[in-house]
């Protein structure tokens, strides 16, 4: 029986239930690449690859090339640990060092069907190794900063963030015992409001009502007091009010953004940042989006345009073709176990709690499963 795609046609046998097209896979690894998702073919894998693994960067995020180049290979087995780092460059000052404003661990058990997701916090204390390429001699400090230390490029002015990947990526493995990274992505967040605004707004339920530091209720900034205090922005703020919005590409941005004034500060940031990745993936999903392929091919480009992937000899589209049992509904969202390291009544940043070996344990030997079930209270809920 065939159904009518557009200028396409999706075969689907009696009896058996309609799997999504693969691109739809591909905006939900782009949601969890953005996120890591699935389904079936619309157009031939042939053209897929043609179209979208060229519009895709590939850099060696893993410094890989330094121990030999490595050879394609296709076939992707798992379990699997995808690292996801968000940037926000500075267009204004290309000398400016990136920083690793978002930071997020994918884990897909064996068996591919489903996939854990954890943010790490940004300010959590951890041992960053030494990193000779940035004449970097290690030490202990945020973790956000491991970018910024790797992406050093010494006698030029410019940084590179694929080399402050690098680091990250080491001082992560070295942080939860993971034995290396599958796959990892740098997304631009300037380019993740691309990828909303070609998905016309992504609709998600926001759980806490939040206001936001930088802009106006119009979008505009808001004005800079030149206080060269904590918060010196002033005026007008833009409001997300608790319940359901249909967010446009600068309103999700920031909205993503906001810690302060919130209950739990970063961690409801990271809550929130897990909410809409999931909201973004159910909506890659959707029969707006499924069945329409221009809207689609859209998309996908305008994810081109705002990643750097590296999948270690496999490409995104094997990804898309090997996660094909992965659904918004069977990824679970997750807290890492830390809080605030305080002394003497100074915050120097976050820590990590003794439930953090147990977690990290689970990880490592594929038993996620029933770690989370003896431990609901880590799971971030969504509406």
């Amino acid at each position: 029986m065939a159904k009518a795609r557009g200028s396409q046609a999706e075969f689907v046998r009696p009896g058996t239930r309609a799997k999504a097209p693969l691109w739809a896979r591909l905006c939900a690894v782009l949601g969890a690449v953005l996120m890591v998702t699935s389904g079936a073919v619309l157009i031939s894998t042939e053209v897929l690859r043609a179209r979208y693994e060229g519009a895709i960067q590939t850099k060696d995020l893993f410094g890989d090339a330094a121990q030999g180049a490595q050879a394609r290979v296709s076939d992707v087995k798992g379990p699997l640990n995808i690292l996801l780092v968000g940037i926000d460059p500075r267009d204004s000052d290309p000398s400016h060092p990136p920083l690793a404003d978002s930071i997020m661990i994918v884990h897909v058990p064996a068996s591919l069907d489903r996939a854990y997701l954890f943010s790490v916090p940004r300010d959590l204390l951890v041992d960053i190794p030494a990193f000779s390429k940035a004449e970097f001699a290690g030490g202990r400090d945020k973790v956000n900063s491991a970018m910024a230390m790797g992406s050093r490029v010494p006698g030029e002015v410019k940084p590179d963030p694929v080399r402050g990947f690098e680091l990250l990526s080491r001082t992560l493995t070295k942080l939860t015992g993971i034995d290396r990274f599958d796959a990892g992505a740098i997304i631009n967040f300037n380019g993740f409001k691309k990828i909303v605004d070609a998905m016309d707004g992504v609709t998600m339920y926001v759980d806490e009502t939040t206001r936001s530091e930088h802009l106006q209720p119009n979008g505009k900034p808001r004005p800079n007091s030149g206080c060269g205090c904590e918060h010196p922005y002033t005026g007008p703020q833009k409001v997300y009010v608790k319940g359901e919005h249909h967010l446009e590409g600068w309103e999700a941005l920031d909205y993503v953004r906001q810690r302060y004034g919130l209950k739990d500060s970063d961690y409801a940031r990271q809550r929130h940042q897990q909410q809409f990745i999931k909201a973004m993936a159910q909506q890659a999903f959707s029969k707006d989006v499924v069945t329409n392929p221009i809207k689609a091919d859209k998309v996908l480009r305008a994810a081109g345009e705002s990643l750097i992937f590296n999948g270690r000899g496999r490409s995104v589209v094997d990804f898309g073709l090997a996660l094909k049992d992965i659904r918004p509904g069977n990824i679970t969202m997750l807290k890492l176990p830390a809080g605030s390291a305080i002394s003497g009544g100074q915050y120097f940043g976050e820590e990590l709690q003794p439930l953090a070996d147990d977690f990290f344990d689970a990880l490592r030997t594929n038993k996620m499963d029933e770690f989370v079930l003896a431990h609901p209270e880590l799971v971030n809920k969504a509406k």
